[in-house]
C-alpha cells in the first residue's frame, strides 16, 4: 500500500495532466478537454480520499525527491522535501474535492479558452497541494508563488461570453490587484523565512529549512518577534486579515463562478495554514505574546466585515464579504493556542469551503439564468427555480450556524477554545463579543434570501429552466458534506486532536 498512496504522485500528477493539456498534442475539442479535466479531478479525489482512508497520525506520510541523489540545496540544507499530517491530510482532501467541484461546475460557465483555463485550474491545484504538504520553508515559499501564476490568469481571464467589455477589464484590474497585494506580502514573508533560517543556523548550529529542524529555542526575542510580523503580514493577505483584506471582494465578484469557489474554498486557508505552521508550530513563544492583539483583529474581521457585509447588494459581494468574516474565527482559534483552539480552525476551513462552494455555486446558477446578482432588482428566483431555492435554503441555514450543520461545530468550539484559553483574560471576552456574529450572519444572508429569491416572478423569467443534473450533483455534494460533518464532527476532530 506504501507503493500506492504516494505523496509526490498526489502533488504533481495535476501539474503533469495540466502539462498534457495546453500542449499542441492534446486535443482542443471543448467537450474532449472538459470531459477529460473532469474525470481526472474526479480520480484524483478519489485518490485523496484513498490516501486518507489509510491515513495514522502516528505515522504521517513522508517523502523527499532527489536530484542525482543529492537534495535540491544540498549545501544549504535545502531540502524537496514533503510531509502529510493530520491538518494537511485534511486540506488536501478538501482541495481535491473543491477542485472537482470547479471542473463540474465549469461545463456551463467556461465558453472559451478552454485549454489555457483547464490547465491554469490544475497548475493552481497542484501549488495549492505543494503548499499544504512541503515541510521545507524555501519549498512552501517556492509554491506560495507558483500559485499566483494560475489564480492571476484564472481571475483575469477572458472564459465566458456574458460579461462585457468592461466587465473583463474589471476582471483584469481584479487580477493585478491581487497580485500585488499577495507579492507584497510575500517580500514580507521570505524576509521572515530567511530571518528564521539564518537565526536558527546561528543559535543552534543546524543549516536546514526543515519545518522538523527550525525551532525558536536560542532565537533572540526580538528576532523572533519580527519575523512573526513579517510572517503575518504575507500570510495576513491570503487569510484575508483587516486591512490586507480589500483585493478579496473584487477578485470575487469578477471572477467566474468554479474560480470563485476555489478562491473562497481554499486560497483563504492557505493564509490560515501558513500562520499555523509557521507562527503557531515554529514560533510558539512570539505567537503566545502576539496572540490576544491577533485576537482582536480576527474580532474587527468577525464583526466590521458582518457590517459590511449587510450593505452590500451583489450576490457575490456578500458571499465574499461573509468570507472574511468567518475567516476571523479560523484566526481566533488558532489564538486560543490550546488542541481545541486547533482543532476548531482547521473544522472551520474545511465547513467554510464547503458553504463557500455551495453560496458561490447558487450565485452563479442565478447569474447564468437571470444576468443579474443584484439582490434589489432580482425578484421571483424562487418560483421559477424552486429546487435551487430549495438548496439554498438549506446552505444559507447552515452558513448561519444552524445546528446539525458543520459550521455550528467549528463556531462554537472557536468560542470554546477561547473561553477556555489559560494565558489571557481578553480572550474571554472576545469569544463573547464575537458570538453577535451569528445574529449579524442570519441578518445578511435571510436578506439575500429574502430579496434575491422571493417576490413576484418578472414575466421575463418565466421560462427559464431549474437547475440541471451538474448543478444538482454540486450542491447536493456540498449539502451532503456540511451534512456529514455536522451530525459526525468526530470524523475530523478524532485526526486533529489525536495528531
Amino acid at each position: 500500500m506504501d507503493i500506492i498512496l504516494s505523496v509526490p504522485f498526489l502533488i504533481f500528477i495535476p501539474l503533469v495532466v495540466s502539462m498534457i493539456l495546453i500542449s499542441p498534442i492534446f486535443s482542443s475539442n471543448e467537450i474532449v478537454i472538459r470531459r477529460f479535466t473532469k474525470s481526472f479531478c474526479v480520480f484524483h479525489f478519489l485518490y485523496s480520499i484513498l490516501m486518507l482512508a489509510f491515513f495514522k497520525t502516528q505515522t504521517p506520510y513522508i517523502s523527499e525527491i532527489h536530484f542525482f541523489g543529492m537534495d535540491w540545496v544540498q549545501s544549504l540544507g535545502i531540502k524537496f522535501a514533503f510531509k502529510i499530517d493530520s491538518v494537511s491530510m485534511i486540506l488536501c482532501t478538501l482541495t481535491s474535492f473543491v477542485f472537482m467541484l470547479a471542473a463540474i461546475t465549469s461545463k456551463f460557465n467556461i465558453r472559451k479558452n478552454h485549454k489555457f483555463y483547464y490547465s491554469m485550474l490544475l497548475l493552481l491545484m497542484s501549488a495549492i497541494l505543494g503548499i499544504f504538504t512541503s515541510s521545507d520553508m524555501f519549498l512552501f515559499f517556492l509554491f506560495w508563488e507558483l500559485e499566483m501564476i494560475p489564480a492571476y490568469f484564472l481571475i483575469g481571464g477572458k472564459y465566458t461570453t456574458l460579461i462585457s467589455p468592461e466587465q473583463e477589464d474589471e476582471a483584469k484590474k481584479s487580477a493585478i490587484k491581487f497580485i500585488l497585494f499577495t507579492f507584497l506580502g510575500s517580500m514580507f514573508m521570505l524576509l521572515g523565512i530567511l530571518l528564521l533560517y539564518y537565526y536558527n543556523y546561528t543559535a543552534n548550529g543546524i543549516l536546514s529549512a526543515s519545518f522538523d529542524n527550525v525551532t525558536s529555542s536560542g532565537i533572540p526575542h526580538i528576532i523572533q518577534f519580527i519575523v512573526t510580523i513579517c510572517l503575518l503580514i504575507g500570510f495576513g493577505v491570503k487569510l484575508p486579515i483587516v486591512p490586507l483584506h480589500t483585493w478579496l471582494p473584487d477578485a470575487h465578484t469578477n471572477a467566474v463562478t468554479p474560480v470563485s469557489m476555489i478562491l473562497a474554498g481554499i486560497l483563504l486557508k492557505t493564509g490560515g495554514y501558513g500562520i499555523y505552521r509557521f507562527n503557531y508550530q515554529i514560533l510558539p513563544e512570539a505567537f503566545h505574546n502576539i496572540a490576544p492583539v491577533l485576537a482582536i483583529f480576527a474580532l474587527i474581521n468577525i464583526i466590521y466585515i458582518a457590517f459590511v457585509t449587510y450593505a452590500q447588494t451583489d450576490i457575490k459581494r456578500i458571499i465574499a464579504y461573509s468570507s472574511i468574516s468567518n475567516m476571523g474565527f479560523v484566526l481566533l482559534g488558532l489564538c486560543a493556542l490550546n488542541t481545541i483552539g486547533k482543532a476548531a480552525s482547521v473544522f472551520h476551513m474545511v465547513s467554510h469551503g464547503l458553504v463557500t462552494c455551495g453560496l458561490f455555486m447558487i450565485a452563479g446558477i442565478i447569474y447564468l439564468r437571470f444576468k443579474d446578482r443584484n439582490i434589489n432588482t432580482l425578484s421571483g428566483v424562487a418560483k421559477a427555480m424552486p429546487r435551487l431555492y430549495g438548496f439554498a435554503v438549506v446552505i444559507v441555514m447552515a452558513s448561519i450556524g444552524v445546528p446539525l450543520f458543520a459550521p455550528f461545530i467549528s463556531e462554537i468550539l472557536t468560542v470554546i477554545a477561547a473561553i477556555n484559553s489559560s494565558f489571557a483574560v481578553i480572550l474571554k471576552y472576545i469569544a463573547v463579543a464575537s458570538l453577535p456574529v451569528l445574529v449579524l450572519s442570519s441578518c445578511y444572508m435571510l436578506k439575500f434570501l429574502h430579496k434575491g429569491f422571493l417576490g413576484e416572478l418578472k414575466e421575463e423569467y418565466e421560462k427559464i429552466n431549474d437547475i440541471s443534473v451538474h448543478e444538482f450533483i454540486v450542491l447536493g455534494a456540498v449539502l451532503s458534506g456540511l451534512i456529514i460533518f455536522g451530525l459526525f464532527p468526530n470524523s475530523l476532530l478524532e485526526l486533529l486532536i489525536g495528531g
